[in-house]
């Protein structure tokens, strides 16, 4: 199966949002799975959640406590040393078996995906529930052939060998824009997979779906204290986490300004972080155009552009700008907003009102410096709630502009030009950001030429940016603000184990 996606930014903190004290009778809500325990988070609080797509009133989730932390944390340990001496096949069976639940209720689990984070029924969510169940498989495979190495010694007498044993109880934290797909990818089959415990936070905004996802974990058989649930702000339950003695190890994808603050918080303890990207696409001269518009089209428009990995900056080269733009507009024109349940939409809304505030004030931004809004560019009128903005085409843009400087988040692309390959790098290293790029060209050597100096953990060839399958390593460059490690396959199982040297006299 091939996947589409990658990280996002972290969900906003919950100052301006709703929150109440006493729930609506029958509501669905939220709660806390701590050991073998379901629980309302101590705050006695709870956060309303509505639907981006439709507006409905979706349920309430309870809000947590750093209390409720520790509490998570202790059932962590409790359960790491029995679960830890689980074979490896015995786990690989286990993670399997959750797959199959995941998919069973594959209906039910993107039917509220759809409608508490707002992408597509049909192109969308379903898409998304498949790569959860494929996080498992992935990892049951993958961990069942992870070799390590004897290593040869000058002493004729001594063997040494290595092997992997799981860091402990793993402090999880992930995003809103792919809430079911990516933690299972990245952190929590890879964790049942290597034996590892964990407390997990997800982004508050899209806490049901976790709920969801921790009954198939519950009725596939894992056990107790395993994964621990915790829901609530980030900025408590999220930083009681990452500081707490009884967490050895932190997984997170968010911003890379809340990523800066985990490491800072969490340092001493190993970091799996994938934070911000704005990586560069480039279209040079030779590149087959209306093939690189209509692939990059979907990078940009793809989830609402609410992809770290999303084509965000697309760099031209001048010989060739007009037809690309040409066929960009095509591309955005073919974009279907509308019912998310109705096979013929294409794009849903933008998740949170902070991150379409980011949106508008990059619009705002690039008009101010002169930039041309072909098409889009605003919130869309006469849909069931506010949140979904029009897909946009900005041409003219400075350099300088928040949309080729930061990471916007949205379904916009923004066209920037360039005459020769030095001004494209120059214009690449223009924004902080290194997670991934793509470069458009019918040449071998342009393709290697621009790999080998963009400073991204990946680089696609004639395919838009997020395009990633879940065994290929990705991850931000160093020297840029988009992370730390590996994610990816046997690499992301890597990076949840400690590898252990053993020696041994064999005449003794």
């Amino acid at each position: 199966m091939t996947v589409h996606f990658r990280s996002s930014i972290d969900g906003p903190n919950l100052r301006g949002m709703p929150i109440v004290t006493e729930p609506e009778a029958g509501a669905r809500i939220g709660m806390n799975r701590i050991g073998a325990e379901w629980e309302a988070g101590r705050t006695g609080k709870f956060l309303k959640i509505d639907s981006p797509s439709s507006g409905q009133s979706l349920g309430y989730i309870a809000l947590s406590t750093r209390a409720d932390i520790g509490r998570a944390v202790a059932a962590a340990e409790a359960a790491r040393a029995k679960f830890g001496k689980m074979g490896v096949f015995e786990r690989a069976a286990l993670c399997m078996k959750i797959a199959d639940e995941i998919d069973r209720r594959t209906e039910e689990l993107a039917r509220l995906l759809c409608l508490e984070q707002g992408k597509p029924f049909h192109s969308e969510a379903k898409a998304e529930v498949g790569g959860a169940a494929l996080g498992f498989r992935n990892a049951a495979e993958q961990m069942k052939w992870l070799e390590t190495a004897a290593f040869p010694v000058a002493d004729a007498n001594k063997r040494a060998f290595s092997f992997l044993q799981p860091k402990g109880v793993f402090a999880i934290i992930t995003p809103w824009n792919f809430p079911l797909g990516l933690p299972c990818m990245y952190y929590l089959g890879p964790a049942v997979a290597t034996g590892n415990t964990v407390v997990w936070v997800p982004a508050p905004t899209t806490s049901l779906i976790a709920v969801a996802l921790m009954e198939c974990l519950i009725e596939a058989g894992l056990p107790d204290g395993v994964i621990n649930l915790v829901l609530g702000d980030g900025v408590e339950v999220g930083d009681e986490a990452v500081v707490h003695p009884g967490t050895h190890a932190i997984g997170f994808t968010g911003s890379s300004a809340t990523g800066a603050t985990i490491a800072r918080r969490g340092a001493g303890k190993p970091l799996l972080l994938e934070m911000g990207g704005n990586g560069p696409t480039i279209v040079l001269p030779d590149a087959d155009v209306e093939m690189a518009a209509a692939q990059i089209g979907a990078g940009c428009f793809r989830n609402a552009g609410q992809i770290c990995t999303a084509t965000e900056r697309i760099l031209v080269h001048k010989s060739v700008h007009d037809r690309f733009v040409e066929g960009l507009v095509n591309a955005a024109g073919k974009v279907r907003m509308g019912d998310p349940f109705d096979p013929a939409t294409t794009m849903g809304p933008i998740n949170n009102a902070v991150a379409l505030d980011k949106m508008l004030s990059h619009m705002e931004d690039a008009v101010a410096r002169k930039a041309d809004v072909v098409m889009g560019g605003k919130v869309a009128t006469g849909l069931p709630t506010n949140l979904y903005f029009e897909p946009t085409v900005v041409t003219g843009l400075a350099p300088e502009s928040l949309l080729n400087t930061e990471e916007s988040f949205g379904p916009v692309a923004p066209v920037l030009t360039f005459e020769t390959d030095e001004e494209a790098l120059e214009l690449a290293a223009s924004s902080p950001y290194g997670l991934s790029a793509a470069v458009f060209t019918n040449t071998i050597r342009k393709a290697f030429f621009f790999t080998e100096r963009l400073r991204v953990g990946i680089v696609n060839v004639n395919e838009m940016s997020c395009y990633w399958e879940p065994h290929i390593p990705a991850g931000g460059a160093a020297g840029t603000q988009s992370g730390l490690g590996r994610t990816g396959g046997r690499h992301t199982l890597m990076e949840m184990c400690d590898l252990k040297t053993m020696t041994i006299d064999i005449t003794r």
